[in-house]
């Protein structure tokens, strides 16, 4: 009783006085765009077959939405302190409708590349605004919060990529992903009909001048920041990568039907519904250093034992352990949006983000080449070396 009587209690403060909608429309959102990003992994074969790419080519389009999706975010976080969060998500789903739309229509494989970043380029407008939309809305509870809409990432990533990949079994891969459009276009009247129409705080970047620029790297030039940096460029590199390669490598080497390949890779979104809305709980009660810990422990376990397991159940037990890590979110994020200044947040945090996944975006790609020479598995404990280093990283954060 007093567990459900906790559950009531939390999901009572999240709705209180009106902010519960706007929670969902964000969530829904989110859900969609995080859904749409991972059916590119289930159908890279078919992108392959098509357009003749090879593990590395097929790993620099995966690249390509990942480097698009992190050189976006500056920007991204400027416009939403500037214009306010309903304009920027709206435009940021709107954009990715119409990227969808030209992958769908690509007659070359230039045209698919070019179509892919301009995805990337609409997915990244739309994490900052979440991040300071919610922040406002929730300044006490934005673990909880966070952990809610990024639970709803996991539930589209859970459900979209088997259904594509069902689709591009019985139809082809052009309705495997196409029938994310409408949901994308409801989706966007949703959010620009239900956020609020508030002026967005006072700012202190207007533009993105060189004068600005200074003042928010001076404002995140702290040891603090500099390790969080670190840990959140290791964390996208590990993720993207493994995202990007995973069902491929259920197929090429573990033997598995590309059916099954897109329902263990549903499997380990799923249990990111769950990880996610406890790591921002634990984040809220015990912090970084006492959380990031826990949520990180059982991904290195399992990406170190990936290799070695075959057989379908000893390959979703593993599968459910290294998706563990899908928490790391919850509580990196909320971090950042407790530890920047109000007054920079939405730019700092889109500096912070950008820069790591920049250089996290180079994971896939990379990833590709080693496995096109035979280290797949190799490749696999490399991971679970980079995981170690986080954890090892997140015990120099300040204990505040």
């Amino acid at each position: 009783m007093d567990r459900l009587l906790r559950v009531r209690r939390e999901v009572s403060g999240l709705w209180a006085g009106g902010t519960g909608k706007t929670l969902i429309a964000i969530a829904l959102g989110w859900g969609l765009l995080n859904g749409t990003r991972m059916i590119y992994p289930v159908l890279l074969p078919y992108f392959s077959e098509d357009f003749g790419l090879t593990l590395t080519t097929a790993g620099l389009l995966v690249t390509i939405i990942w480097l698009g999706y992190a050189v976006g975010q500056v920007p991204g976080g400027v416009l939403a302190d500037r214009h306010g969060e309903r304009k920027v998500l709206t435009a940021s789903v709107t954009l990715v409708v119409v990227g969808v739309g030209c992958v769908l229509l690509a007659p070359t494989a230039v045209v698919l590349f070019a179509a892919t970043a301009l995805v990337g380029l609409g997915l990244s407008q739309y994490p900052i605004a979440r991040i300071t939309a919610l922040s406002d809305l929730y300044p006490d509870r934005i673990g909880r919060a966070l952990g809610v809409t990024m639970a709803s990432g996991d539930i589209g990533q859970t459900i979209l990529p088997p259904v594509a990949s069902a689709l591009a079994v019985a139809v082809a891969w052009q309705l495997g992903l196409g029938f994310v459009l409408p949901l994308l276009c409801v989706t966007a009247i949703v959010i620009w009909l239900v956020l609020p129409r508030h002026e967005p705080a006072d700012s202190a970047v207007d533009t993105l001048s060189v004068e600005s620029i200074r003042y928010v790297l001076g404002e995140l030039r702290t040891p603090a920041m500099g390790t969080m940096a670190v840990i959140l460029f290791l964390f996208i590199f590990v993720w993207q990568t493994f995202s990007a390669f995973y069902p491929t490598y259920l197929v090429n080497v573990k033997g598995f039907s590309t059916t099954t390949a897109g329902g263990l890779f549903g499997l380990f979104f799923a249990v990111g519904v769950v990880a996610k809305p406890l790591a921002g709980a634990a984040y809220d009660r015990i912090g970084l250093r006492g959380s990031l810990p826990l949520v990180l422990a059982g991904s290195i376990v399992g990406l170190a034992a990936l290799p070695f397991a075959e057989g379908f159940w000893p390959i979703v037990g593993i599968t459910v352990l290294i998706s563990t890590m899908l928490g790391s979110g919850a509580i990196t994020q909320s971090y950042l949006a407790d530890t920047i200044p109000p007054d920079i947040q939405g730019t700092g945090l889109g500096v912070i983000r950008s820069s790591a996944a920049i250089l996290g975006a180079g994971g896939p790609v990379f990833f590709g080449a080693v496995a096109e020479r035979g280290y797949f598995d190799e490749g696999y404990l490399l991971l679970a070396v980079l995981v170690g280093v986080v954890t090892l990283l997140t015990l120099r954060m300040p204990r505040a």
